[in-house]
């Protein structure tokens, strides 16, 4: 294990943790290629059960999967397709990477945070891009995709690099796109409601 750590340092790899993991639910392994890097540079602590992370080996194999899956998403008809294979990756995912940089807490703590906030938080902004994007190819005829596609890369890469820099900045960054997406589910809900009733 790393060195005893502070509650507060705690409390910042736990926030790294969530942020990283929504980072995930966007695009899955461009993330997961942001932590490896941090890793074999030095610059991010991971647990040393994830080590293998901060490998040249799990660098080029999380880049070339990072690439790939980038580019999918570009192609008509398999981008939806992605939607329903990422969104369970997406979860376990989010659990594993929160897991690799939330530091000296016990085993059982430590993936009980991972699997409910990383996880959970990464299973919400994956269900959010999935419903961004049906109702992108329901009301464009999938011509709008590309446009989700590279605003969902954004945030992915946003999310990723800002929980490293500021954790606690990107979780209120996090709470505020999660207030954002209710709000709007919720007028969108009203406005049909309306036109129904009309």
């Amino acid at each position: 294990m790393l060195g005893h750590m502070s509650p507060s340092e705690t409390a910042l790899s736990i926030a790294l943790g969530i942020g990283l993991a929504a980072a995930v639910g966007f695009r899955v392994f461009l993330p997961l290629l942001i932590v490896s890097i941090g890793a074999y540079t030095g610059y991010l602590q991971v647990d040393e059960n994830f080590a293998w992370l901060g490998s040249v080996y799990a660098m080029v194999m999380l880049a070339v999967a990072a690439l790939v899956e980038v580019l999918a998403y570009y192609i008509p008809a398999v981008d939806n397709l992605l939607d329903s294979i990422t969104t369970p990756l997406a979860l376990v995912a989010g659990a594993f990477v929160a897991a690799a940089v939330i530091t000296d807490l016990p085993p059982l703590l430590r993936w009980s945070t991972a699997i409910i906030a990383g996880g959970g938080i990464a299973a919400v902004t994956q269900g959010v891009t999935t419903m961004v994007r049906a109702k992108s190819t329901a009301f464009t005829a999938g011509l709008g995709n590309p446009v989700v596609s590279t605003l969902e890369l954004i945030a992915s890469a946003f999310f990723a690099v800002i929980a490293l820099i500021a954790p606690l900045l990107a979780l209120v960054l996090l709470a505020a796109f999660c207030w954002l997406v209710v709000y709007l589910v919720r007028k969108f809900l009203r406005s049909n409601t309306a036109a129904r009733q009309n």
